[in-house]
């Protein structure tokens, strides 16, 4: 039974542990750009309400309103998908732990480590699709049919 402190099973630990920190970066560049989104969101939403609180085009506010709407489902969208991102990096760092405890400290944890890695999986793709329905909702916008001017071309 090698000892804790056993330079060999460390560096193996290590070894063992390095892998799911790619995924820990993937997480963190995810979690950078949905942020980034959800501030843009919220940002845009702050306009709009203030210029619909300035308006006396019922038109504008009644558009606005079904906007805003679809901003606040978009910035739900956002928010889970950091949710999820942030369940993910937790619980790959708990299944760095675990790999390394596992192999320095002798160990009978790769049963939670497989377990905590592929729910950390599990809660990426998640969170991926919830970043892909977002981005569905954003460029639903761009849809819109302008009305025809009499005359114009």
């Amino acid at each position: 039974m090698p000892s804790p402190f056993d330079s060999a099973s460390i560096t193996h630990g290590i070894q063992l542990a390095v892998a799911p920190v790619f995924l820990l970066t993937a997480v963190s560049g995810m979690i950078g750009a949905v942020a980034g989104r959800l501030g843009r969101i919220i940002d845009y939403g702050r306009q709009l309400e203030q210029r619909a609180l300035a308006s006396s085009d019922a038109d504008f506010v009644a558009r606005a309103g079904r906007e805003l709407g679809g901003l606040r489902l978009r910035g739900r969208l956002a928010n889970g998908c950091i949710a999820l991102l942030t369940a993910c990096a937790v619980l790959i760092g708990v299944t760095i732990i675990l790999l390394f405890l596992g192999e320095t400290a002798s160990l009978r944890v790769s049963g939670w480590a497989v377990a905590g890695f592929l729910l950390g999986i599990a809660f990426f793709l998640l969170a991926l699709l919830c970043f892909l329905a977002e981005t569905l909702l954003a460029t639903q916008v761009l849809n819109f049919r302008l009305p025809q001017v009499p005359g114009g071309s």
